[in-house]
């Protein structure tokens, strides 16, 4: 096998962090051909394309976000190299992970939790809508997405969403605000509800469940973020329907007390990848006998 040709990979690595081969060229005192010609023969060499053309602009290909990860790494570490000659520099491999803005942090960690603290692994974490999360996930900017409703899938993109976690769903509140508890329909009839916004599934089956027992709740507030859900739980605002992994904390150290299951209800997180010719070691790690 060839080796791999360092120069080529170098002027991969510029245009692929400027994004523009006009401004590579220009910056490196080179002409626009000059530079096409290296990463030509570094993609031959490596027997993948690492750019696709859309429109004017130079998009990285699969392989070729697998070749930038790498050629950062590399490249890293030529410059520890020079900083110290005490000790090597060590590879790390980076996993990108995006969550939706509004998911619970206590199962972030969880999902985290077999690879926090490694010196091989650099977490790179990014929060958003389901939509930017998706769509970064499609340009391959992303190695998974976190999320609690699953995508469709379609022939124009593969995603596949992994069920992580079924959660049960409850009623939560200060001991103060639930008194001696007076039972499930009690507490839906009489007490203030703190709920998620209507286009969630918890909300759904919350809507149905008090249709069914004839109860129209008192609403305290609607609220989009778990964590804001969580806060205003603890301020004794109104009973949060919540999973209780999102207050666990609070559960454990007896600042929120768990009233009732709420029977039917449950909340479903999602790990959603692509179907990848090259998918990322560390992301098999994190998956490994834990999906349902």
């Amino acid at each position: 096998m060839a080796e791999l040709n360092y120069n080529h990979l170098r002027y991969f690595w510029a245009v692929a962090h400027d994004g523009n081969l006009t401004r590579t060229a220009e910056r490196l005192n080179l002409s626009q051909s000059a530079v096409s010609v290296q990463i030509k023969q570094l993609e031959e060499s490596l027997g993948h394309r690492l750019f696709e053309r859309r429109g004017r602009q130079l998009i990285l290909t699969e392989a070729g976000r697998i070749a930038l990860d790498h050629a950062d790494a590399i490249f890293a570490a030529g410059r520890e190299l020079i900083g110290t000659l005490q000790e090597t520099g060590r590879t790390r491999q980076a996993i990108r992970i995006g969550a939706l803005a509004t998911l619970s942090r206590n199962f972030h960690m969880e999902f985290l939790r077999p690879i926090l603290g490694r010196q091989d692994v650099e977490i790179i974490l990014r929060s958003g809508t389901s939509a930017d999360l998706l769509q970064a996930l499609e340009a391959l900017n992303l190695d998974v997405v976190l999320i609690n409703r699953a995508p469709l899938r379609d022939a124009a993109t593969p995603f596949v969403s992994h069920r992580l976690s079924e959660q049960p769903v409850s009623l939560v509140g200060t001991p103060k605000l639930l008194g001696d508890s007076p039972g499930l329909v009690t507490l839906l009839a009489t007490v203030p509800i703190i709920l998620p916004s209507a286009d969630t599934a918890v909300r759904i089956g919350f809507d149905a469940l008090t249709e069914r027992l004839g109860i129209r709740p008192q609403i305290a507030a609607e609220v989009e973020d778990m964590a804001m859900m969580r806060l205003l739980a603890r301020e004794g605002v109104g009973l949060a329907v919540l999973p209780s992994i999102v207050v666990q904390d609070e559960l454990n150290t007896g600042t929120l007390v768990e009233a009732d299951r709420l029977p039917g209800i449950g909340e479903t997180f999602f790990a959603v990848t692509l179907s990848r010719r090259f998918p990322n070691p560390i992301l098999s790690e994190l998956l490994k006998d834990r999906v349902l």
